[in-house]
């Protein structure tokens, strides 16, 4: 047995949750996965996010912010609305927010324009970061630096990156969130290395649900939907790559978790 694990990025505003989120929470339960942080992408599913938390009060956080592919849709009233969210003890942190230069879904001086707003949001509210990087660490890691004395503590979400970036990140003192990218033996490989790199007082565990179905589940199921259930699969991932056993793996990055997050 190993400690209760917190999934620190699940989606369960995703449409595909929509019918069967009790169902869901309920395997998670059963797998041992006891805390979730929903992760706000937009106002719209943040403030979905903060109803869910509400209707599971004993399991569920969220966090509140702006995807940069929805960078586009901001104004000065989105900055406005996240504050209000932020005020509720439900909300545990600012984001998802950051710079995506792989899709690009918003135009690049959008999305810098505003991640640096939620960044500021954060320093000015002392909550921590909940953080969204595709190939543009550099430009990311300047604007963190520029408020790096004001912000408390940040999480690069689904960090997929090189060892460059990861000593990047590490060098702000900043968490890392690790997924189940590091299950894929396609483009997660280089991760069974770099993840040995992390402080363990700095590495937390998350599905991204439902997204990244672990590739290690066997038999491999029907539905491509990942769950928080599916936790235990990054974990055991994780615990290997480390040298750790599941439990020492469970118990310190829950540890790491709750005093991030404040759960």
């Amino acid at each position: 047995m190993h400690e209760p694990l917190c999934d620190i990025g699940v989606n369960l505003c995703d449409p595909c949750f929509s019918h069967d989120v009790d169902d869901v929470l309920a395997r998670a339960e059963q797998a041992g996965v006891t805390r979730l942080v929903v992760t706000g992408t937009s106002l719209a599913r943040s403030e979905a996010a903060l109803e869910l938390c509400v209707a599971h009060a004993d399991r569920l956080w969220c966090t509140a912010g702006v995807h940069p592919h929805h960078a586009s849709e901001c104004d000065e009233l989105t900055l406005e609305r996240l504050r209000s969210l932020a005020a509720r003890p439900e909300v545990v942190a600012i984001g998802e927010c950051g710079l995506d230069y792989n899709r690009d879904f918003s135009p690049r001086e959008v999305q810098r324009r505003w991640f640096e707003a939620q960044v500021e949001l954060a320093c000015e509210l002392s909550m921590p970061l909940f953080l969204h990087e595709r190939d543009a660490c550099d430009d990311q890691v300047a604007i963190l630096k520029r408020h790096r004395s004001r912000f408390d503590k940040a999480v690069v979400h689904c960090f997929t990156g090189d060892a460059a970036s990861l000593r990047a990140y590490l060098e702000l003192d900043l968490h890392i969130g690790i997924t189940g990218w590091i299950c894929d033996e396609r483009r997660g490989g280089h991760l069974h290395e770099l993840i040995k790199d992390i402080p363990r007082d700095r590495l937390m565990i998350e599905t991204d649900a439902p997204y990244l179905m672990p590739r290690t589940i066997k038999p491999r199921p029907k539905s491509r939907r990942n769950e928080p259930a599916n936790l235990i699969q990054v974990l055991r991932t994780v615990a290997a790559c480390m040298g750790m056993s599941e439990a020492e793996c469970a118990a310190a990055t829950t540890a790491t978790a709750r005093a991030f997050f404040g759960l």
